[in-house]
Order: C-alpha cells, then structure tokens, then sequence
C-alpha cells in the first residue's frame, strides 16, 4: 500500500507542478496580448432599441461601444458608468479592468502549483518520517 501512495503522490506532484507552470506561461501569454486597459467614466445613451456608452480617450478622441445583454445588466438605468477601454484601439471596452479568461487560468495555474506544491511537501515529510 505504501508504494501505491508513493506513486500516487509522485504523479500529483510531477503532474501538478508540470501543468500549473504551463497554465502560468499561458496566463501571462494571455496577459500580454490582452494589451493595456485604462479606467474612463463612459457617458451611457439610449437610442430606441439598443444602448451606447460615449467615452474620450487618452489622446482627446472621442469613441463608442453599444452594450451588451450582460453590460446592460450591469450598468442598469444608471447614465454615466465606469468602464475600461483598450489603449490603441477604438470602440473596445469593458466593465472590469483585467480580462475573465486571464482570470480564471491565472487561478487554474495557482491551485494546480497548490496542488503540486502540496504534494512534493508530504513526500518529503513521508521521506523523512520513514527514514
């Protein structure tokens, strides 16, 4: 049974250090081409059957982006709203600063290396508490 659990937690640690390296290389490869994303206070219109948010950049331009299903929930009947837009690029915003899929394989990544992190710990500790 001992050697099961070896082999077990060997697998653990190699798979979970392994994998979460990777998903952290892609997390900030995902990073980087999500590009740079500044804070705006956008100015939200209606016009009849769908709305808009109106916003100045950073270079005095003036730029425009309809809202989503799910924007729209969020911003509600308000008429001015926080946003991000992206620097270099026209009519692309969004309602949060860093992007969902970064997010959530930045996260994958962090809990494999727990993962991994926590399985190479109890094969030192059974190393160590064997010998």
């Amino acid at each position: 049974m001992s050697n099961v659990l070896d082999v077990v937690i060997e697998l653990f640690t190699w798979v979970g250090l392994g994998a979460g390296t990777l998903l952290a290389v892609v997390a900030l490869i995902l990073y980087v081409a999500d590009g740079t994303w500044l804070p705006a206070r956008a100015v939200v219109e209606d016009l009849g059957d769908h709305r808009v948010v109106r916003w100045f950049d950073d270079e005095g331009g003036v730029n425009e982006a309809p809202l989503s299903h799910h924007d729209e929930a969020k911003v509600g009947v308000a008429d001015m709203t926080d946003i991000f837009y992206r620097r270099g690029s026209q009519h692309r915003m969004r309602l949060t600063r860093s992007s969902p899929l970064v997010r959530f394989v930045a996260l994958a990544a962090t809990g494999v290396l727990s993962l991994g992190l926590v399985a190479f710990a109890v094969s030192v500790v059974l190393l160590f508490a064997r010998g």
